[in-house]
């Protein structure tokens, strides 16, 4: 059903658990899933995957983890199917807000642009250049982005979006939060009027209404979350300590033999309190915008193996990143 208020989302659930051919998934790309291990719909891909195939604007709402990347990444290479790839102008854009989320996306993405003969390329900063802009020369179907970076590309003559069928906003909240939307509306600028819009976020609030309001035609919106959704089986404590103490209680909280995900406030506190950890003889990384992205990528390989056992990070790991 269409919405008459594109923000008014309702909590979908499909009455019975579909498979995605039934959902209009061609069969190339269902093997493809399988073999990955996806059989079954996630209520995110289930809901939203009818519409958005259908050429439909969409605004889906999920939780990270729940599965949004597949609910856009299969419309995403059926909508440029067959379009003949041209240098320099890709036919599908997905716009994420770090450089971690766009690696992953492109993990998820590629395998599907593959079996329909397609290109994905990966933009964002902390890189050279050198590799960017040869795939935009030899051509790409589809570019995962970060803002910033490819505003730069654009900028210097190596990209046009005016040939983009269908865009993706991935992680729109938190875009938003980054201050990234003055890009992101400038891109959407220069994509055609009447290109397909998705649009996946964990909360729709005022900021993405502006997005919504000027580049989606007539949306259905899906959410798999009420607005304000607890994480199960999750426990909150509040530690009240003198700041004499606050260290020695970190420190006490961040050993043992579990992971642990350490949020700090700035770039500068999430190094100081990684060096102290590895001085006290805890096995910790930090993750933030500072190091570059092989730093990055390596730190965040390490706490997803174990062989770090603490994760000191900024938000840029407050979305998107999967680790089991």
């Amino acid at each position: 059903m269409t919405m008459t208020d594109p923000l008014a989302a309702r909590a979908d659930a499909p009455d019975t658990a579909p498979d995605f051919a039934s959902l209009g998934v061609p069969a190339e790309l269902v093997t493809v899933l399988a073999r990955r291990g996806i059989t079954t719909p996630f209520p995110i891909q289930a809901v939203t995957l009818a519409d958005s195939l259908s050429g439909r604007d969409v605004i889906g709402r999920g939780r990270t983890g729940s599965g949004k990347t597949v609910a856009f990444a299969l419309p995403t290479v059926v909508a440029i199917s067959g379009l003949r790839r041209t240098p320099k102008r890709p036919h599908g854009l997905v716009l994420v807000p770090t450089r971690e989320l766009a690696a992953q996306v492109a993990d998820t993405l590629s395998p599907l642009a593959a079996a329909l003969g397609q290109r994905v390329v990966v933009i964002h900063g902390g890189v050279g250049f050198a590799h960017q802009i040869q795939a935009f020369t030899q051509g790409v179907d589809i570019v995962v982005a970060c803002p910033g970076r490819l505003e730069d590309l654009i900028a210097q003559g190596h990209c046009r979006l005016d040939a983009v069928r269908l865009t993706v906003l991935d992680e729109a909240d938190h875009m938003a939060d980054l201050g990234f939307l003055p890009a992101v509306k400038r891109l959407l600028d220069q994509t055609p009027q009447d290109g397909q819009r998705l649009l996946f976020s964990a909360t729709i609030d005022q900021g993405i209404d502006v997005l919504v309001r000027r580049y989606l035609h007539d949306p259905i919106t899906h959410s798999v979350d009420p607005a304000v959704s607890p994480v199960p089986d999750m426990a909150h404590h509040v530690v009240v300590t003198p700041l004499a103490d606050k260290g020695e209680v970190v420190r006490t909280l961040a050993a043992g033999q579990g992971r642990r995900l350490l949020f700090m406030r700035t770039k500068h506190g999430a190094k100081k309190l990684a060096a102290q950890l590895v001085k006290a003889g805890i096995p910790s990384v930090e993750l933030h915008g500072n190091l570059s992205q092989n730093a990055r990528t390596h730190h965040l390989e390490l706490f997803a193996s174990g062989r770090a056992r603490v994760l000191v990070a900024t938000d840029i790991a407050a979305r998107g990143i999967h680790v089991d």
